[in-house]
Protein backbone atom coordinates (compact mmCIF):
# COMPACT_ATOMS: atom_id res chain seq x y z
CA UNK A 1 0.00 0.00 0.00
CA UNK A 2 1.45 3.07 -1.76
CA UNK A 3 1.49 5.69 2.28
CA UNK A 4 3.16 8.50 0.28
CA UNK A 5 -0.35 9.33 -1.46
CA UNK A 6 -1.80 10.02 2.49
CA UNK A 7 0.02 13.16 2.34
CA UNK A 8 -1.32 16.17 2.90
CA UNK A 9 0.20 18.05 -0.34
CA UNK A 10 -1.09 14.80 -2.82
CA UNK A 11 -4.56 14.67 -0.61
CA UNK A 12 -4.83 18.39 -1.51
CA UNK A 13 -4.15 17.89 -5.06
CA UNK A 14 -6.27 14.70 -5.58
CA UNK A 15 -9.58 17.22 -4.26
CA UNK A 16 -8.82 19.62 -6.61
CA UNK A 17 -8.22 18.04 -9.49
CA UNK A 18 -11.40 15.89 -8.53
CA UNK A 19 -13.25 17.27 -11.52
CA UNK A 20 -10.44 16.97 -14.12
CA UNK A 21 -10.00 14.91 -16.92
CA UNK A 22 -7.24 12.09 -15.67
CA UNK A 23 -6.20 11.45 -19.24
CA UNK A 24 -5.29 15.12 -19.60
CA UNK A 25 -3.74 15.34 -16.17
CA UNK A 26 -1.38 12.38 -17.17
CA UNK A 27 0.42 14.71 -19.95
CA UNK A 28 1.34 16.60 -16.94
CA UNK A 29 4.84 16.24 -15.47
CA UNK A 30 4.80 14.70 -11.78
CA UNK A 31 4.41 17.44 -9.50
CA UNK A 32 5.43 15.34 -6.56
CA UNK A 33 8.38 13.69 -7.66
CA UNK A 34 8.73 11.46 -4.18
CA UNK A 35 5.29 9.17 -5.40
CA UNK A 36 4.31 7.51 -8.23
CA UNK A 37 2.21 9.86 -10.51
CA UNK A 38 0.18 6.83 -12.12
CA UNK A 39 -0.59 6.16 -8.23
CA UNK A 40 -1.77 9.96 -7.92
CA UNK A 41 -3.46 9.55 -11.04
CA UNK A 42 -5.37 6.27 -9.96
CA UNK A 43 -6.76 7.89 -6.98
CA UNK A 44 -8.15 10.69 -8.91
CA UNK A 45 -9.89 8.29 -11.46
CA UNK A 46 -11.38 6.06 -8.76
CA UNK A 47 -11.98 8.94 -6.88
CA UNK A 48 -14.18 10.29 -9.75
CA UNK A 49 -16.31 6.92 -9.44
CA UNK A 50 -16.98 6.76 -5.61
CA UNK A 51 -18.56 10.35 -5.96
CA UNK A 52 -21.85 9.37 -6.65
CA UNK A 53 -21.52 5.30 -6.36
CA UNK A 54 -19.73 5.22 -2.79
CA UNK A 55 -20.49 9.07 -1.07
CA UNK A 56 -19.47 7.30 2.27
CA UNK A 57 -16.10 6.80 1.07
CA UNK A 58 -16.02 10.29 -1.37
CA UNK A 59 -16.86 12.53 2.01
CA UNK A 60 -14.09 10.76 4.05
CA UNK A 61 -10.77 12.17 4.37
CA UNK A 62 -7.65 10.34 3.39
CA UNK A 63 -9.50 6.81 2.02
CA UNK A 64 -7.23 5.26 -0.25
CA UNK A 65 -8.85 3.30 -3.45
CA UNK A 66 -7.49 0.70 -5.05
CA UNK A 67 -7.83 0.28 -8.86
CA UNK A 68 -10.72 2.16 -11.13
CA UNK A 69 -11.79 -0.69 -12.29
CA UNK A 70 -12.25 -2.30 -8.63
CA UNK A 71 -14.57 0.65 -7.59
CA UNK A 72 -16.39 0.21 -10.63
CA UNK A 73 -16.86 -3.75 -9.81
CA UNK A 74 -17.59 -3.03 -5.99
CA UNK A 75 -21.11 -2.85 -5.26
CA UNK A 76 -22.55 0.73 -4.41
CA UNK A 77 -23.75 1.80 -1.61
CA UNK A 78 -27.47 1.26 -1.91
CA UNK A 79 -26.90 -2.01 -2.66
CA UNK A 80 -25.08 -2.96 0.27
CA UNK A 81 -27.77 -0.67 2.58
CA UNK A 82 -30.33 -3.77 0.88
CA UNK A 83 -27.84 -6.58 1.43
CA UNK A 84 -27.22 -5.86 4.89
CA UNK A 85 -31.48 -5.87 5.72
CA UNK A 86 -31.13 -9.70 4.54
CA UNK A 87 -28.75 -10.77 7.39
CA UNK A 88 -28.30 -10.43 11.34
CA UNK A 89 -26.90 -12.86 14.05
CA UNK A 90 -23.34 -12.72 15.85
CA UNK A 91 -20.67 -13.47 13.01
CA UNK A 92 -20.41 -13.08 9.42
CA UNK A 93 -17.72 -14.34 7.26
CA UNK A 94 -17.16 -12.64 3.81
CA UNK A 95 -14.90 -14.76 1.74
CA UNK A 96 -14.31 -12.28 -1.13
CA UNK A 97 -14.17 -8.85 0.78
CA UNK A 98 -12.87 -6.77 -2.43
CA UNK A 99 -13.16 -3.23 -1.49
CA UNK A 100 -15.65 -3.87 1.46
CA UNK A 101 -18.64 -2.07 0.80
CA UNK A 102 -20.84 -4.62 1.51
CA UNK A 103 -18.91 -5.04 4.47
CA UNK A 104 -19.36 -1.82 5.93
CA UNK A 105 -23.57 -2.43 6.08
CA UNK A 106 -23.01 -5.90 7.21
CA UNK A 107 -21.15 -4.73 10.58
CA UNK A 108 -24.17 -1.99 11.21
CA UNK A 109 -26.32 -5.21 11.69
CA UNK A 110 -24.08 -8.24 12.47
CA UNK A 111 -21.54 -7.86 15.78
CA UNK A 112 -18.78 -9.26 14.11
CA UNK A 113 -17.81 -9.24 10.46
CA UNK A 114 -14.42 -10.98 8.80
CA UNK A 115 -13.41 -9.54 5.75
CA UNK A 116 -11.34 -12.18 4.08
CA UNK A 117 -9.23 -11.06 0.85
CA UNK A 118 -6.56 -12.87 -1.12
CA UNK A 119 -4.74 -9.67 -2.60
CA UNK A 120 -2.83 -8.35 -0.25
CA UNK A 121 -2.69 -5.12 -0.77
CA UNK A 122 -6.20 -4.78 -1.37
CA UNK A 123 -6.56 -6.08 2.18
CA UNK A 124 -4.47 -3.73 3.83
CA UNK A 125 -5.84 -0.40 2.00
CA UNK A 126 -9.56 -1.94 3.21
CA UNK A 127 -8.35 -2.13 6.66
CA UNK A 128 -6.94 1.38 6.35
CA UNK A 129 -10.29 2.57 4.82
CA UNK A 130 -12.36 0.89 7.94
CA UNK A 131 -9.94 3.12 10.57
CA UNK A 132 -10.92 6.07 8.78
CA UNK A 133 -14.50 5.30 8.43
CA UNK A 134 -14.77 4.69 12.12
CA UNK A 135 -15.90 1.02 11.68
CA UNK A 136 -14.06 -1.29 14.77
CA UNK A 137 -15.78 -4.71 14.22
CA UNK A 138 -14.59 -5.85 11.46
CA UNK A 139 -11.15 -8.15 10.52
CA UNK A 140 -9.82 -8.01 7.68
CA UNK A 141 -7.57 -11.28 6.83
CA UNK A 142 -5.66 -11.62 3.98
CA UNK A 143 -5.33 -15.31 2.58
CA UNK A 144 -7.20 -18.10 0.79
CA UNK A 145 -10.96 -18.07 2.38
CA UNK A 146 -11.14 -21.93 2.10
CA UNK A 147 -8.19 -21.86 4.35
CA UNK A 148 -9.46 -18.98 6.42
CA UNK A 149 -12.76 -20.53 7.17
CA UNK A 150 -11.11 -24.04 7.35
CA UNK A 151 -9.21 -22.50 10.76
CA UNK A 152 -12.77 -21.17 12.46
CA UNK A 153 -14.01 -23.90 14.90
CA UNK A 154 -17.29 -22.31 15.59
CA UNK A 155 -20.23 -21.70 14.22
CA UNK A 156 -20.52 -18.69 12.25
CA UNK A 157 -24.15 -16.95 11.23
CA UNK A 158 -23.34 -16.12 7.92
CA UNK A 159 -21.16 -16.42 4.79
CA UNK A 160 -21.43 -14.35 1.86
CA UNK A 161 -19.23 -15.27 -1.33
CA UNK A 162 -19.18 -12.87 -4.48
CA UNK A 163 -17.71 -15.14 -6.70
CA UNK A 164 -15.68 -13.66 -9.55
CA UNK A 165 -16.01 -15.54 -13.43
CA UNK A 166 -12.49 -16.88 -13.80
CA UNK A 167 -10.50 -15.48 -16.64
CA UNK A 168 -10.22 -18.42 -18.94
CA UNK A 169 -14.42 -18.21 -18.73
CA UNK A 170 -14.97 -15.64 -21.09
CA UNK A 171 -17.52 -16.23 -23.92
CA UNK A 172 -18.59 -19.12 -22.41
CA UNK A 173 -22.41 -19.52 -20.92
CA UNK A 174 -22.48 -17.64 -17.55
CA UNK A 175 -22.24 -20.76 -14.56
CA UNK A 176 -21.22 -20.89 -11.16
CA UNK A 177 -18.95 -23.84 -11.48
CA UNK A 178 -16.89 -21.08 -13.90
CA UNK A 179 -16.11 -18.94 -10.91
CA UNK A 180 -13.18 -18.67 -7.86
CA UNK A 181 -15.03 -19.82 -5.39
CA UNK A 182 -16.14 -22.43 -7.04
CA UNK A 183 -19.70 -22.27 -4.89
CA UNK A 184 -21.48 -25.83 -6.36
CA UNK A 185 -18.03 -27.43 -5.62
CA UNK A 186 -17.73 -26.06 -1.90
CA UNK A 187 -21.54 -25.52 -0.85
CA UNK A 188 -21.70 -28.92 1.65
CA UNK A 189 -18.10 -27.46 3.14
CA UNK A 190 -20.20 -24.14 3.48
CA UNK A 191 -22.47 -25.53 5.28
CA UNK A 192 -20.35 -27.27 7.77
CA UNK A 193 -19.94 -23.59 9.07
CA UNK A 194 -23.01 -21.79 8.86
CA UNK A 195 -26.55 -23.17 8.50
CA UNK A 196 -27.13 -19.28 6.16
CA UNK A 197 -25.35 -18.62 2.65
CA UNK A 198 -25.78 -15.71 0.60
CA UNK A 199 -24.39 -15.41 -2.91
CA UNK A 200 -24.26 -12.28 -5.04
CA UNK A 201 -23.94 -13.22 -8.87
CA UNK A 202 -24.15 -10.97 -11.77
CA UNK A 203 -27.37 -10.46 -13.49
CA UNK A 204 -25.93 -11.63 -16.41
CA UNK A 205 -26.35 -15.49 -14.62
CA UNK A 206 -30.04 -16.87 -15.55
CA UNK A 207 -32.07 -17.60 -12.77
CA UNK A 208 -32.85 -21.36 -13.78
CA UNK A 209 -29.31 -22.04 -14.68
CA UNK A 210 -28.61 -21.11 -11.05
CA UNK A 211 -30.58 -23.18 -9.67
CA UNK A 212 -29.54 -26.47 -11.67
CA UNK A 213 -26.32 -25.78 -10.02
CA UNK A 214 -27.25 -24.88 -6.32
CA UNK A 215 -29.14 -26.68 -3.36
CA UNK A 216 -31.35 -25.59 -0.81
CA UNK A 217 -32.28 -22.18 -2.22
CA UNK A 218 -34.91 -20.52 0.02
CA UNK A 219 -35.30 -17.01 -1.78
CA UNK A 220 -33.63 -14.87 -4.55
CA UNK A 221 -33.09 -11.45 -4.74
CA UNK A 222 -32.94 -9.25 -7.32
CA UNK A 223 -31.49 -5.89 -7.13
CA UNK A 224 -32.09 -3.41 -9.66
CA UNK A 225 -30.94 0.88 -8.92
CA UNK A 226 -32.46 3.37 -11.10
CA UNK A 227 -34.20 0.79 -13.41
CA UNK A 228 -31.44 -0.91 -13.61
CA UNK A 229 -30.35 -5.03 -12.46
CA UNK A 230 -27.01 -4.83 -10.56
CA UNK A 231 -26.70 -8.29 -8.67
CA UNK A 232 -28.66 -11.44 -7.82
CA UNK A 233 -28.37 -11.92 -4.01
CA UNK A 234 -29.22 -16.30 -3.99
CA UNK A 235 -30.01 -17.07 -0.43
CA UNK A 236 -29.45 -20.86 0.85
CA UNK A 237 -30.08 -22.71 4.06
CA UNK A 238 -29.22 -25.62 4.99
CA UNK A 239 -31.51 -28.45 4.71
CA UNK A 240 -34.20 -26.13 2.97
CA UNK A 241 -36.39 -27.79 1.01
CA UNK A 242 -39.13 -25.76 0.32
CA UNK A 243 -40.63 -23.58 -2.03
CA UNK A 244 -38.44 -20.82 -3.33
CA UNK A 245 -39.49 -16.78 -2.95
CA UNK A 246 -38.19 -14.38 -5.84
CA UNK A 247 -38.28 -10.76 -4.51
CA UNK A 248 -38.09 -7.92 -7.19
CA UNK A 249 -36.38 -4.45 -5.96
CA UNK A 250 -35.97 -1.28 -7.75
CA UNK A 251 -34.15 1.05 -5.91
CA UNK A 252 -34.97 4.56 -7.14
CA UNK A 253 -33.88 7.90 -5.80
CA UNK A 254 -36.92 9.07 -3.30
CA UNK A 255 -38.50 4.74 -3.24
CA UNK A 256 -38.54 1.63 -3.54
CA UNK A 257 -40.36 -0.73 -5.41
CA UNK A 258 -40.77 -4.28 -4.38
CA UNK A 259 -42.28 -7.21 -5.85
CA UNK A 260 -42.57 -11.33 -4.73
CA UNK A 261 -43.81 -14.01 -5.68
CA UNK A 262 -43.60 -17.82 -5.16
CA UNK A 263 -41.64 -19.78 -7.95
CA UNK A 264 -43.50 -22.30 -9.46
CA UNK A 265 -46.80 -21.24 -8.19
CA UNK A 266 -49.31 -22.03 -10.54
CA UNK A 267 -50.69 -18.54 -11.92
CA UNK A 268 -52.86 -17.76 -15.13
CA UNK A 269 -52.58 -14.89 -16.69
CA UNK A 270 -55.69 -12.90 -18.40
CA UNK A 271 -55.87 -11.27 -21.91
CA UNK A 272 -56.71 -8.12 -22.83
CA UNK A 273 -57.19 -5.72 -25.53
CA UNK A 274 -55.60 -2.27 -24.45
CA UNK A 275 -57.55 -0.26 -21.97
CA UNK A 276 -57.17 3.07 -20.43
CA UNK A 277 -53.87 2.44 -19.11
CA UNK A 278 -50.55 0.97 -19.38
CA UNK A 279 -48.59 -0.91 -17.36
CA UNK A 280 -44.28 -1.99 -18.35
CA UNK A 281 -43.24 -3.84 -15.42
CA UNK A 282 -39.06 -2.50 -14.16
CA UNK A 283 -35.89 -4.16 -14.62
CA UNK A 284 -36.02 -6.83 -11.71
CA UNK A 285 -39.63 -8.00 -12.25
CA UNK A 286 -38.28 -8.42 -16.47
CA UNK A 287 -35.34 -10.39 -14.85
CA UNK A 288 -37.82 -12.43 -12.56
CA UNK A 289 -39.76 -14.06 -15.48
CA UNK A 290 -43.03 -13.42 -13.25
CA UNK A 291 -44.95 -12.27 -15.92
CA UNK A 292 -48.34 -14.42 -15.58
CA UNK A 293 -47.98 -14.02 -11.66
CA UNK A 294 -48.03 -9.74 -12.56
CA UNK A 295 -50.99 -10.35 -13.81
CA UNK A 296 -52.92 -12.19 -11.39
CA UNK A 297 -51.65 -10.10 -8.02
CA UNK A 298 -52.82 -6.66 -9.73
CA UNK A 299 -55.50 -8.02 -11.40
CA UNK A 300 -54.18 -6.50 -15.21
CA UNK A 301 -55.11 -8.10 -18.52
CA UNK A 302 -51.79 -8.61 -20.13
CA UNK A 303 -51.89 -7.76 -24.01
CA UNK A 304 -49.65 -10.93 -24.91
CA UNK A 305 -48.27 -13.82 -23.76
CA UNK A 306 -45.00 -12.46 -24.94
CA UNK A 307 -45.76 -9.03 -24.67
CA UNK A 308 -45.44 -8.26 -21.04
CA UNK A 309 -46.94 -4.78 -21.18
CA UNK A 310 -50.62 -4.80 -18.74
CA UNK A 311 -53.82 -2.58 -19.22
CA UNK A 312 -56.55 -1.56 -17.29
CA UNK A 313 -59.51 0.63 -16.74
CA UNK A 314 -58.67 1.88 -13.53
CA UNK A 315 -55.05 3.61 -12.61
CA UNK A 316 -53.18 1.61 -9.57
CA UNK A 317 -49.67 1.68 -8.46
CA UNK A 318 -47.28 -0.29 -9.46
CA UNK A 319 -43.81 -1.51 -9.74
CA UNK A 320 -42.86 0.26 -13.25
CA UNK A 321 -43.56 2.96 -15.62
CA UNK A 322 -47.42 3.99 -16.43
CA UNK A 323 -48.64 5.33 -19.47
CA UNK A 324 -52.26 7.22 -19.94
CA UNK A 325 -53.36 5.71 -23.57
CA UNK A 326 -54.08 8.24 -25.95
CA UNK A 327 -54.72 6.34 -29.18
CA UNK A 328 -54.57 2.80 -30.60
CA UNK A 329 -53.28 2.79 -34.51
CA UNK A 330 -52.47 -0.37 -36.49
CA UNK A 331 -49.15 -0.99 -37.85
CA UNK A 332 -49.76 -0.11 -41.91
CA UNK A 333 -48.89 2.79 -43.91
CA UNK A 334 -52.52 4.65 -43.79
CA UNK A 335 -52.51 4.36 -39.97
CA UNK A 336 -48.69 5.63 -39.35
CA UNK A 337 -47.99 7.91 -41.51
CA UNK A 338 -50.70 10.53 -40.48
CA UNK A 339 -49.71 9.96 -36.75
CA UNK A 340 -46.47 9.45 -36.20
CA UNK A 341 -44.03 10.06 -39.48
CA UNK A 342 -41.68 12.75 -39.22
CA UNK A 343 -42.88 12.87 -35.57
CA UNK A 344 -41.01 12.90 -32.22
CA UNK A 345 -41.18 9.82 -30.15
CA UNK A 346 -39.44 7.58 -27.15
CA UNK A 347 -40.13 4.20 -28.87
CA UNK A 348 -40.85 0.87 -26.87
CA UNK A 349 -40.72 -2.81 -28.88
CA UNK A 350 -42.16 -5.10 -26.70
CA UNK A 351 -42.59 -8.80 -28.77
CA UNK A 352 -42.76 -6.87 -32.09
CA UNK A 353 -40.70 -8.21 -35.46
CA UNK A 354 -39.11 -4.74 -35.99
CA UNK A 355 -36.29 -3.10 -34.21
CA UNK A 356 -36.65 0.84 -33.08
CA UNK A 357 -33.45 1.91 -34.92
CA UNK A 358 -35.71 0.45 -38.25
CA UNK A 359 -38.88 1.65 -37.08
CA UNK A 360 -37.00 4.93 -36.95
CA UNK A 361 -35.49 5.14 -40.13
CA UNK A 362 -38.76 3.56 -41.82
CA UNK A 363 -40.81 6.67 -40.39
CA UNK A 364 -38.50 8.95 -39.84
CA UNK A 365 -39.10 9.27 -35.90
CA UNK A 366 -37.02 11.49 -33.74
CA UNK A 367 -35.92 10.66 -30.77
CA UNK A 368 -37.15 12.57 -28.07
CA UNK A 369 -40.21 14.64 -27.02
CA UNK A 370 -43.64 13.67 -24.46
CA UNK A 371 -45.09 11.13 -26.44
CA UNK A 372 -44.40 6.89 -25.60
CA UNK A 373 -44.78 4.70 -28.52
CA UNK A 374 -45.43 0.97 -27.70
CA UNK A 375 -45.18 -1.24 -31.29
CA UNK A 376 -46.21 -4.64 -29.44
CA UNK A 377 -48.60 -7.54 -30.68
CA UNK A 378 -52.00 -7.45 -29.05
CA UNK A 379 -54.50 -10.41 -27.64
CA UNK A 380 -55.62 -11.08 -31.31
CA UNK A 381 -52.24 -11.02 -32.66
CA UNK A 382 -52.46 -7.68 -34.39
CA UNK A 383 -49.03 -5.44 -34.83
CA UNK A 384 -50.45 -2.48 -33.20
CA UNK A 385 -48.66 1.01 -31.52
CA UNK A 386 -49.77 2.14 -28.29
CA UNK A 387 -49.41 6.21 -28.21
CA UNK A 388 -48.57 7.53 -24.82
CA UNK A 389 -48.71 10.35 -22.33
CA UNK A 390 -46.44 9.12 -19.35
CA UNK A 391 -47.56 9.23 -15.14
Amino acid sequence: MDQSILSEAIQSFINQNINADVNQLALQKNKFPNADWTSILNQIAAKQKAKTKLPTWFDTENIIYPSKISVEQTSSERTAEYKSQLVSGEILIDLSGGFGVDDFYFAQKVKQVIHCEINEELSEIVEHNFKHLNVSNIECISGDSYDILKSKNETLNWIYIDPSRRNDSKGKVFMLKDCLPNVPENIDFYFGFSPNIMIKTAPLLDITAGLSEMKNVKAIHIVAFENEVKELLWILEKDYAKSITIFTVNLLKNETETFSFELDTENQAHFGLPQKYLYEPNAAIMKSGGFDVVSTQFKLDKLHQHSHLYTSETLINFPGRRFEIQQIIGYNKNEMKPFLENQKANITTRNFPDSVESIRKKWKIKDGGNLYCFFTTDANNNKIVLLCSKL
